[in-house]
């Protein structure tokens, strides 16, 4: 300061800068926010892509053992049944996708299995949502589908 009288000395913001700042920072957030949302949707989606692949190589190892596929829920009372993971992540609750095995569609068990992951079930987080692709499906004859509006679950 200059010592001058009615020399004024800035200090701070204005309240209009600071408002400015808050709306800016609003903007960003909003165009940030479902950008983030897409990418947790797609990071759970490989995850259950991956344990619905890896549970497949664990039913081709039975089936190469016991000469036929074998269905699997998160009830199953059979202790074969019991080996195979039926969540997706790392624990039920850390999960998106809750995963059963069951006959192929006009199939017999014994020939043919789909992976069937399924979002947001109560036994896993029960608010994850896959508007894009639902439910996920890994058949033992190689068909990836998925039961959501999106052409392309699977890459």
């Amino acid at each position: 300061m200059s010592g001058r009288p009615g020399a004024r000395r800035d200090k701070g913001f204005t309240l209009i800068e600071a408002m400015m700042a808050v709306a800016i920072a609003g903007v960003l957030a909003a165009v940030a926010y479902p950008a983030f949302q897409m990418h947790v949707i797609r990071t759970k989606r490989t995850e259950a892509q991956a344990a619905l692949q890896a549970l497949m190589q664990q039913q081709e190892r039975y089936f190469t053992q016991h000469n036929r596929y074998i269905a699997f829920d998160a009830d199953a009372a059979d202790p074969d049944a019991r080996l195979f993971r039926w969540y997706s992540g790392t624990s039920a609750p850390a999960s998106a996708y809750e995963i059963r095995a069951a006959a192929c569609d006009g199939a017999d068990i014994a020939d043919c299995v789909q992976l069937i992951a399924m979002p947001g079930t109560a036994r896993v987080d029960v608010r994850f949502r896959d508007p894009a692709c639902d439910t996920l499906i890994l058949t033992s004859t190689g068909q990836r589908l998925a039961a959501g509006p999106a052409a392309r679950c699977w890459r």
